[in-house]
């Protein structure tokens, strides 16, 4: 959500988002990996599945302790989207409107996750499975957006890398081209992370969709612990990146 994009943000923004998210990034990659072993061991090592029963229980704890962190993230939702806007500072129309949709589907996504939660929790008297269920489709369709956008991107950087160059006008600067390359490598891993995500968001919606509550628990694990690498591995080169350009 909110620290997925933390690459694409102004400095001040990337600082925040690296010291507070980096943390729930954590939580998460250690919750999906005791997820994958517990799954694998209980499907197959049969002498092994008390271990990988237990594995699973945590992974549930620590999915349920994301759930009440997430609980404190709506304002940090809101500076972003309100700081974003109608995304005057982006060139391509496609993108802003895009990321603009995006940014609407996660700010939604918060309110009708705490209500399911407080369901759960009974404090609020209602069905919490259909607050799962719309908090979810919300989750993935910014998911989808978010592959949109990076698929989109991806063409037209590659677009401009491969153009060629008009009669006198100087090629593109060594510098420039160095720093399309890594927002291409940047976009290949969002859209790594996203489609594992997204996989993950299918599995949980309701059953007669595509694969919905078809995925073991192993393949869960799998599917979160790639996407959760890939966050981290982003979200550390983005505060590398804040502290290199910091006076």
């Amino acid at each position: 959500m909110f620290v997925d994009c933390i690459h694409e943000q102004p400095l001040f923004v990337h600082l925040c988002a690296y010291c507070v998210g980096f943390e729930e990034q954590g939580i998460r990659v250690l919750g999906y990996c005791c997820q994958l072993v517990g799954g694998i061991l209980v499907e197959q090592c049969p002498t092994r599945s008390e271990v990988g029963t237990r594995l699973l229980v945590m992974s549930t704890q620590l999915s349920h302790c994301r759930t009440i962190l997430r609980l404190f993230d709506d304002l940090s939702m809101f500076v972003y989207t309100k700081q974003y806007g109608l995304g005057a500072q982006e060139e391509d129309a496609f993108v802003r409107w895009v990321s603009v949709l995006g940014n609407l589907a996660d700010q939604l996504y918060y309110p009708c996750e705490h209500v399911a939660w407080a369901a759960d929790a009974r404090v609020l008297h209602v069905d919490s499975s259909r607050w799962w269920t719309l908090s979810t489709a919300l989750w993935a369709l910014s998911l989808l957006l978010g592959v949109a956008r990076s698929l989109w991107m991806l063409l037209k950087l590659r677009q401009r890398l491969r153009s060629p160059t008009a009669p006198f006008t100087s090629p593109l600067p060594r510098g420039k081209r160095r720093a399309m390359e890594a927002q291409m490598q940047s976009e290949a891993l969002s859209l790594l992370s996203n489609l594992a995500d997204l996989a993950n968001a299918v599995h949980w919606l309701p059953r007669g969709v595509l694969w919905a509550g078809r995925f073991p628990p192993w393949l869960v694990g799998l599917m979160g612990t790639i996407s959760s690498i890939l966050s981290m591995y982003q979200a550390a080169q983005a505060g590398g990146q804040a502290e290199a350009t910091t006076p």
